[in-house]
C-alpha cells in the first residue's frame, strides 16, 4: 500500500490539464468489460445447467424445484425457471455494489479519487481472471462476487467529474460521462458476442478451468489491465486539498442502511428516491430483455449483440450531444420528466411485441428516454450537494440504484416465471408513473 500511496502523491496532478479525458476512458473501458457478459447470460446458464446434468448441484436442484411451480409446462417451465435463477445471480452483483459504493465514495473523499480507482479497477481485473478459469459454476459466482464489490468505482468516477466541472457545465460533464457509458455499452456486448465465437478450450486446454466462455473473460481481463495502467499513468487527482481536509473531519458511517436516513439537503433526498424507483422499474425490464429475445425470437448470443448495439448507439448519441445542448436551455428537471415519460410507451411496445420491428420500436423509445433521464438525475443530485461531499452523496445516489438493481432482477424474473414474458414490461410502465410525479415536485436549488 505504501507504494500505492507514493505513486498517488507523485502523480502528474500538478500538471494543469483536464482530467475529463482520463475519467471518460476509465469509465469506457470499465463498461466494455462489464457489458461483455450481457448477451452471453442466457447461453451461460444453459451451459452450466447442462454441465451439472440431471444429478447436478445447486443450479439444477433450484431450477427443478421451480419448474412445477411456474404457470407453464415442459420446456417453457424450464426456461422460465432458468430466468428466475438468473434473477438471483443478477441480484448478487448489484447487492454487493449497493453495499460498497458509499464506502468507495466516502474513502475517495478522504483518500482521493485516484487512489480508490486504482484499487477498484485492480479488483475488477481479478474478477475477470476468476471468470477466465470458471469451469465450475461456483467459481463463476465468486467472480461476480468480487466484481460486485469493486463495481462501486462508478460513483468515484462520477464524483471526479463533479470535481472537474463548474455548476454551469456540470450537466455537460455528466452527459459526456453518460456518452462514455453508452459507447462502452455499444462495444461491450458486440465484443462479447464476437469473442464467444472463439473457443479456447482446445488451444488452452492445459490451463485448469478453461471453459467455453473463457474468450470473453480473457478479453475483459485485458481491458481491465489496460484500465489499471491508464488510471496509474494518466488519471490526475481531482479532489482539491481543501475538500479532502473537510472530509477528513467528517463522520462517514460504513453501514449502507444509513442511506435511508434523510440528509440535510431536501433535493438530494427527493432525487435519491426518484432514482431508486426509476432504476427498480427500468433494470427489471433490462434484465429480462435478453431472455425475452431468446424466448420469442430465438436470439443467439450473436444476435443479442444487435440489441445492445442499437440501444448503446442511441444512448451515446443522445447523451453525448443532445443532453449537453438541451440541459442549459430546459433544465435537468424537465429532461428527467420528458425522458421517463418517453420510456413508458416503449415498455408497452416491447411487452406486446410479436415481431422484431415492434420490439426495436419500443427499444428506441426506451433508449432515447433513458438517455435523457439518467444523466439529468445524476446532474441534479450533484447540484444539490456541496462540493466537499460530492463523493459521499454521489456514492449514496449510486447505491440507491444498486439497491434497486439488487431486488429488481429477482422481482421481475418472478413475474416472467409466473405470468409470462410481457408482464415485466407492463409492471415497469406502471411503476414509472411514480417517478414522474416525484420529478414534478423537485424543489428549486438554493
Amino acid at each position: 500500500m505504501s507504494n500505492l500511496n507514493a505513486s498517488s502523491n507523485s502523480e502528474p496532478s500538478t500538471k494543469k490539464k483536464s482530467p475529463l479525458g482520463a475519467i471518460l476512458l476509465t469509465v469506457f473501458l470499465d463498461l466494455v468489460g462489464f457489458s461483455i457478459i450481457f448477451p452471453l447470460f442466457p447461453d451461460m446458464l444453459e451451459h452450466y445447467l447442462s454441465q451439472e446434468g440431471a444429478d447436478g448441484g445447486m443450479m439444477t436442484t433450484f431450477i427443478q424445484s421451480l419448474e412445477g411451480l411456474s404457470g407453464f409446462e415442459g420446456k417453457e417451465a424450464r426456461f422460465a425457471a432458468t430466468v428466475l435463477f438468473g434473477g438471483v445471480l443478477g441480484s448478487l452483483y448489484a447487492l454487493l455494489q449497493f453495499v460498497f459504493a458509499p464506502i468507495w465514495g466516502g474513502l475517495s473523499d478522504r483518500r482521493g479519487r485516484r487512489r480508490i480507482l486504482l484499487i477498484t479497477v485492480s479488483g475488477t481485473a481479478l474478477s475477470y481472471a476468476l471468470w477466465f478459469v470458471a469451469a465450475p459454476f461456483l467459481l463463476l459466482v465468486l467472480s461476480r462476487f468480487v466484481g460486485g464489490i469493486m463495481a462501486g468505482n462508478l460513483s468515484v468516477a462520477t464524483a471526479a467529474v463533479a470535481d472537474s466541472t463548474t455548476e454551469e457545465n456540470r450537466a455537460k460533464g455528466m452527459g459526456l460521462l453518460g456518452a462514455a457509458f453508452g459507447v462502452g455499452f455499444i462495444i461491450g456486448p458486440a465484443l462479447g458476442a464476437l469473442s464467444s465465437l472463439v473457443d479456447l478450450t482446445g488451444a488452452l486446454s492445459f490451463i485448469p478451468g478453461i471453459n467455453p466462455f473463457s474468450g470473453p473473460a480473457l478479453f475483459s481481463l485485458l481491458l481491465a489491465l489496460i484500465n489499471v495502467f491508464w488510471v496509474w499513468r494518466a488519471f490526475p487527482e481531482t479532489l482539491s486539498h481543501g475538500s479532502q481536509e473537510k472530509a477528513q473531519h467528517a463522520k462517514r458511517p460504513m453501514n449502507p442502511l444509513v442511506l435511508f436516513k434523510p440528509t440535510e439537503f431536501k433535493g438530494v433526498n427527493q432525487t435519491n428516491l426518484l432514482y431508486f424507483i426509476f432504476i427498480a422499474a427500468f433494470s427489471g425490464m433490462e434484465f429480462t430483455l435478453t431472455f425475452l429475445a431468446k424466448d420469442r425470437f430465438d436470439y443467439s448470443a450473436a444476435k443479442q449483440a444487435y440489441i445492445f448495439l442499437f440501444i448503446g448507439f442511441i444512448i451515446a448519441f443522445v447523451q453525448g450531444g443532445l443532453v449537453r445542448k438541451l440541459a442549459p436551455k430546459y433544465g435537468e428537471k424537465n429532461l428527467t420528466l420528458w425522458g421517463i415519460a418517453l420510456i413508458i410507451p416503449g415498455l408497452v411496445l416491447v411487452g406486446l411485441a410479436q415481431s422484431e420491428g415492434m420490439m426495436y420500436g419500443g427499444l428506441f423509445a426506451l433508449a432515447f428516454g433513458s438517455a435523457l433521464a439518467n444523466p439529468s438525475m445524476v446532474s441534479l443530485v450533484s447540484l444539490y450537494a456541496p462540493s466537499e461531499r460530492q463523493g459521499e452523496i454521489l456514492g449514496m445516489f449510486r447505491s440507491y440504484g444498486s439497491l434497486a438493481r439488487a431486488f429488481a432482477p429477482i422481482a421481475f424474473a418472478f413475474l416472467y416465471w409466473r405470468f409470462g414474458s410481457a408482464w415485466p414490461y407492463f409492471a415497469s410502465a406502471g411503476i414509472l408513473v411514480v417517478p414522474i410525479l416525484l420529478a414534478w415536485r423537485l424543489p428549486k436549488r438554493e
